[in-house]
Protein backbone atom coordinates (compact mmCIF):
# COMPACT_ATOMS: atom_id res chain seq x y z
CA UNK A 1 0.00 0.00 0.00
CA UNK A 2 1.40 3.51 -0.99
CA UNK A 3 1.15 6.48 1.56
CA UNK A 4 1.42 9.84 1.37
CA UNK A 5 4.96 11.15 3.10
CA UNK A 6 7.47 13.58 3.25
CA UNK A 7 9.33 12.85 0.18
CA UNK A 8 6.05 12.48 -1.93
CA UNK A 9 6.44 14.64 -5.08
CA UNK A 10 3.87 17.93 -5.80
CA UNK A 11 1.55 16.11 -8.07
CA UNK A 12 1.50 13.06 -5.40
CA UNK A 13 0.42 15.77 -3.16
CA UNK A 14 -1.76 17.55 -5.23
CA UNK A 15 -3.90 14.52 -5.78
CA UNK A 16 -4.01 14.81 -1.53
CA UNK A 17 -4.96 17.89 -1.54
CA UNK A 18 -7.60 17.26 -4.10
CA UNK A 19 -9.24 14.87 -1.78
CA UNK A 20 -9.15 17.02 1.30
CA UNK A 21 -10.50 20.11 -0.65
CA UNK A 22 -12.94 17.87 -2.60
CA UNK A 23 -14.66 16.70 0.70
CA UNK A 24 -14.58 20.31 2.39
CA UNK A 25 -16.40 21.74 -0.94
CA UNK A 26 -18.91 19.05 -0.06
CA UNK A 27 -19.54 19.77 2.91
CA UNK A 28 -19.26 23.64 1.87
CA UNK A 29 -15.88 24.15 4.61
CA UNK A 30 -12.75 26.56 3.62
CA UNK A 31 -9.19 25.79 4.89
CA UNK A 32 -6.91 28.21 5.65
CA UNK A 33 -3.47 27.36 4.13
CA UNK A 34 -1.77 26.62 7.64
CA UNK A 35 -4.65 23.91 8.24
CA UNK A 36 -4.47 22.75 5.10
CA UNK A 37 -0.76 22.15 5.64
CA UNK A 38 -1.14 20.95 9.14
CA UNK A 39 -3.63 18.05 7.92
CA UNK A 40 -1.38 17.08 5.09
CA UNK A 41 2.23 17.30 6.67
CA UNK A 42 1.03 17.14 10.61
CA UNK A 43 2.86 20.42 11.33
CA UNK A 44 2.74 24.17 9.87
CA UNK A 45 4.24 23.84 6.43
CA UNK A 46 4.64 27.37 5.23
CA UNK A 47 5.15 27.85 1.79
CA UNK A 48 4.85 24.35 0.28
CA UNK A 49 1.74 24.57 -0.80
CA UNK A 50 1.76 26.76 -3.58
CA UNK A 51 2.90 24.78 -6.20
CA UNK A 52 0.81 21.77 -5.20
CA UNK A 53 -2.40 24.03 -4.96
CA UNK A 54 -1.24 25.63 -8.54
CA UNK A 55 -1.84 22.00 -9.86
CA UNK A 56 -5.31 21.54 -8.84
CA UNK A 57 -6.08 25.21 -10.05
CA UNK A 58 -4.99 24.74 -13.78
CA UNK A 59 -6.61 21.24 -13.92
CA UNK A 60 -9.95 23.00 -12.74
CA UNK A 61 -9.04 25.38 -15.56
CA UNK A 62 -8.35 23.39 -18.20
CA UNK A 63 -11.01 20.84 -17.53
CA UNK A 64 -13.44 23.54 -16.85
CA UNK A 65 -14.40 23.00 -13.14
CA UNK A 66 -14.84 25.72 -10.25
CA UNK A 67 -11.82 26.88 -8.89
CA UNK A 68 -11.44 24.19 -6.14
CA UNK A 69 -8.57 25.97 -4.68
CA UNK A 70 -10.60 28.84 -4.03
CA UNK A 71 -11.40 27.36 -0.71
CA UNK A 72 -8.18 27.69 0.60
CA UNK A 73 -8.15 31.06 2.07
CA UNK A 74 -5.12 33.05 3.97
CA UNK A 75 -6.07 33.03 8.21
CA UNK A 76 -5.83 36.88 8.24
CA UNK A 77 -6.83 37.83 4.70
CA UNK A 78 -10.24 35.17 4.38
CA UNK A 79 -8.47 35.05 0.86
CA UNK A 80 -7.14 32.76 -1.37
CA UNK A 81 -3.22 33.81 -2.13
CA UNK A 82 -2.43 36.30 -5.04
CA UNK A 83 -1.30 33.30 -7.64
CA UNK A 84 -4.36 31.56 -7.10
CA UNK A 85 -6.20 32.47 -10.46
CA UNK A 86 -9.60 33.87 -9.21
CA UNK A 87 -10.25 37.49 -9.59
CA UNK A 88 -11.01 39.56 -6.02
CA UNK A 89 -14.13 40.77 -7.55
CA UNK A 90 -15.55 36.95 -8.49
CA UNK A 91 -14.24 35.01 -5.40
CA UNK A 92 -17.65 34.46 -3.53
CA UNK A 93 -19.44 33.68 -6.56
CA UNK A 94 -16.16 31.35 -7.53
CA UNK A 95 -16.78 29.91 -4.03
CA UNK A 96 -20.20 29.03 -4.41
CA UNK A 97 -19.87 27.49 -7.33
CA UNK A 98 -17.35 25.49 -6.08
CA UNK A 99 -19.87 24.35 -3.19
CA UNK A 100 -22.46 23.15 -5.80
CA UNK A 101 -20.53 21.56 -7.90
CA UNK A 102 -21.19 17.30 -7.18
CA UNK A 103 -17.10 16.89 -6.72
CA UNK A 104 -17.64 13.45 -6.10
CA UNK A 105 -19.23 12.72 -9.80
CA UNK A 106 -15.46 13.49 -10.95
CA UNK A 107 -13.15 10.77 -11.05
CA UNK A 108 -10.38 12.22 -9.09
CA UNK A 109 -7.40 13.41 -11.27
CA UNK A 110 -4.02 11.36 -11.83
CA UNK A 111 -0.44 12.68 -10.62
CA UNK A 112 0.19 12.89 -14.27
CA UNK A 113 -2.65 14.75 -15.01
CA UNK A 114 -1.94 17.38 -12.56
CA UNK A 115 1.71 17.56 -13.54
CA UNK A 116 0.72 17.77 -16.66
CA UNK A 117 -1.79 21.25 -16.55
CA UNK A 118 0.85 22.26 -14.43
CA UNK A 119 3.73 21.81 -16.74
CA UNK A 120 1.86 23.27 -19.76
CA UNK A 121 0.35 26.42 -17.41
CA UNK A 122 3.10 27.12 -14.62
Amino acid sequence: MKKFNPSSNHPDRALQAWQILVAAAMNRQTFTYKGLSQLMYQKDAAGVLDKILGHIAFFCSDNKLPALTSIVVGKARGTPGADIPVAPKVMDREREKVYNYDWYNVYPPLPKQLADSFASNG
